[in-house]
């Protein structure tokens, strides 16, 4: 008999305001599934990020089927693991861990998730000379992903250089050298003259960092935008990327597209991502009238 009933998580700091417990339970509903979404929220608790290691044993010790992890746990996680798929482990970052068979096994929604949403939401775009602002966990992903897309040259550009200059190894050794390169914020602006799209993957956008991640002026007509944060839908880039006539890409279709993907691991269920797509949309426009 098929399993219909699953209790799943989320673990990370400040994470009160996620979607993903509604996205997943909505979903979970349509299809006729017992589904339970609980957030372990590290501020809550009291606990450090190295405890999570701690509650990823004491989930799986109190039977549920899987966790999805975010900031600032998605490394912190994987020595606690018992493997990881290979997304995971080229990426060295974790969102989704999914408990089979008592063993507690890594994976990574945010490359396929990031992915996905380009695809549907950026079809034509050109991919030969991408920008990317942001080397954390978010742009680790979204620049793997990029480069899976079949981006020419990714040059990554971070307030910490040492930061974007370690994700360019990384990508090089994985993709081939020449595949990534690191720039600065001084060089920011020669950089997207001559870009064919920019990626944004930091937090600034999102409710509690509001602002533009480079100056609005750098945005031209011609030039694609790809945004991460979703919270809100449109953010003051997204904005104001519109406003110059460019390809936007909001973040909604990453949130929806890593959220189905981890959807299917926990359950084996096929998700209705274009259902997703809408309950973000609702979801998303009633917390920030909520807030207003």
């Amino acid at each position: 008999m098929a399993k219909d009933s699953f209790l799943v998580g989320l673990i990370g700091s400040g994470i009160g305001p996620s979607l993903s417990p509604a996205l997943h339970e909505r979903e979970a509903d349509r299809q006729g599934l017992r589904y339970v979404y609980r957030l372990i929220d590290i501020d809550v608790l009291g606990r450090p990020p190295q405890a999570v290691g701690d509650l990823v044993r004491a989930a799986r010790d109190l039977g549920f089927d899987g966790l999805n992890i975010t900031h600032p746990c998605k490394q912190l996680v994987i020595e606690h693991l018992d493997a990881l798929a290979p997304q995971a482990e080229a990426l060295g970052a974790v969102n989704t861990v999914v408990f089979e068979n008592g063993r507690a096994v890594g994976h990574n929604t945010d490359v396929t998730g990031f992915a996905a949403s380009f695809a549907r939401g950026l079809p034509d775009a050109s991919l030969e000379r991408v920008v990317q602002v942001g080397a954390g966990g978010a742009g680790a992903a979204v620049a793997h992903a990029t480069l899976n897309l079949g981006a020419g040259v990714v040059t990554v550009v971070d307030a910490v250089v040492e930061r974007a200059v370690s994700l360019v190894g990384q990508l090089n050794r994985h993709f081939g050298q020449g595949r990534a390169a690191a720039g600065s914020l001084d060089e920011l602006a020669g950089l997207v003259a001559s870009a064919d799209g920019v990626v944004h993957a930091t937090p600034t956008g999102m409710a509690a960092h509001p602002g533009v991640p480079f100056p609005a002026g750098l945005l031209r007509g011609g030039l694609w935008v790809a945004e991460v944060v979703y919270r809100p839908l449109e953010t003051e880039l997204v904005r104001a990327a519109r406003g110059c006539g460019c390809a936007v890409l909001d973040g909604g279709g990453m949130a929806v597209f890593q959220a189905a993907d981890a959807f299917r691991l926990f359950t084996g269920c096929e998700p209705d991502a274009s259902r997703m797509l809408g309950d973000i949309g609702e979801l998303a426009g009633a917390a920030e009238s909520s807030v207003q």
